[in-house]
């Protein structure tokens, strides 16, 4: 399994294309079983990303399992590619077998909401 950020993950492959190892560098993304990508999306997709997005989505259809994660809703994929027929491509291929899951309400990251000390505070203050 590997766990990382969209945007680190793309400054990797970013680098790799300056140091000729774009190929095994995107092999690390693309040869593990589970791979996770948190916060796709949280900035605009520029110059090669949207190619190494879809790169890892294609080389990564039907045999290994991806998590992305993103603050976007799904309709709003299709515009961080900007090219229609890249898009259109990569989302085909990540809703074929893919489950959107979507999370609505308040954030969990409230820790009056988690039982941290903030709620703990409050309990016994109450």
């Amino acid at each position: 399994m590997l766990y990382t950020t969209a945007n680190q993950m793309l400054a990797t492959l970013r680098a790799a294309r300056a140091d000729q190892s774009y190929d095994r560098k995107l092999l690390r993304y693309t040869a593990t079983e589970l791979l996770v990508v948190d916060d796709l999306g949280l900035r605009p997709l520029r110059d090669f990303e949207p190619e190494d997005v879809y790169e890892v989505i294609r080389q990564r259809y039907e045999r290994s399992a991806t998590i992305w994660t993103s603050n976007r809703a799904e309709t709003e994929w299709y515009a961080m590619f900007g090219d229609e027929l890249l898009a259109s491509a990569a989302m085909d291929r990540l809703l074929h077998h893919g489950m959107v899951i979507e999370m609505t309400g308040e954030s969990y990251r409230d820790p009056r909401r988690r039982g941290g000390p903030a709620a703990r505070q409050e309990a016994r203050s109450a």
